[in-house]
């Protein structure tokens, strides 16, 4: 194998581990904003959890910040939670760190 080969196979590997830890940081911060928001909404326990799981797999496969932003904003409306839109992003940004320091640290 030669070297341009080998360089191109470190690269490949490197790409696939990095599109894992974005997928898992992803979900992370998904599970993270489906506990604070189920906060929100009053819920606690069981259905907390299962209100964060529901969020996780509607959004697996699916990188739009923009659409989970919407998911969260109606349901706080329906909950008639007022919060502002810079909040709910701030949030979004927020968990995301921890969910990337989370992976990182291995937890």
């Amino acid at each position: 194998m030669s070297e341009f080969d080998n360089r191109e196979e470190a690269f490949e590997k490197r790409f696939a581990v990095d599109e894992e830890l974005a997928f898992k940081a992803l979900a992370r911060r998904n599970k993270l904003l489906g506990l604070w928001l189920a906060q929100l909404l009053g819920l606690s326990g069981a259905e907390a959890d299962s209100y964060a799981a529901a969020l996780v797999a509607g959004q697996v496969g699916v990188a739009d910040p923009d659409g989970l932003f919407k998911i969260i904003q109606t349901s706080l409306a329906q909950a008639r939670v007022e919060l502002s839109g810079n909040r709910i992003r701030r949030k979004m940004a927020e968990t995301m760190d921890q969910a990337k320091a989370e992976i990182m640290a291995g937890r």
